[in-house]
């Protein structure tokens, strides 16, 4: 029984190509640095949204903190998203 090549061949194509095509991407991206007083200001973060202004900035931070299980005693993930924000007007 001959094994059908021409429907696999179009999908391998088709994945080929995407896979390329995000690995081009991928290096062409320059890896990022961590920065630790960043990291300690997000880790400071209240949780909720807070916002300040001043008179030529208004300053804004969110945080989300939260815990996702499956079922009453399974394995579980948390989630903690935080944001500082600033945005500011001056006259040029």
């Amino acid at each position: 029984m001959p094994l059908p090549l021409a429907p696999i061949t179009v999908f391998a194509l088709r994945y080929g190509t995407v896979a390329l095509a995000a690995y081009a991407v991928a290096r062409r991206f320059e890896q990022g640095r961590r920065d630790q007083r960043a990291e300690d200001a997000l880790d400071e973060t209240p949780e909720g949204l807070t916002a300040r202004r001043e008179s030529e900035q208004l300053n804004a931070t969110g945080r989300m903190r939260r815990v996702i299980r499956l079922g009453d005693n399974g394995p579980g993930v948390e989630i903690d998203a935080a944001a500082h924000g600033r945005l500011r007007f001056r006259r040029v």
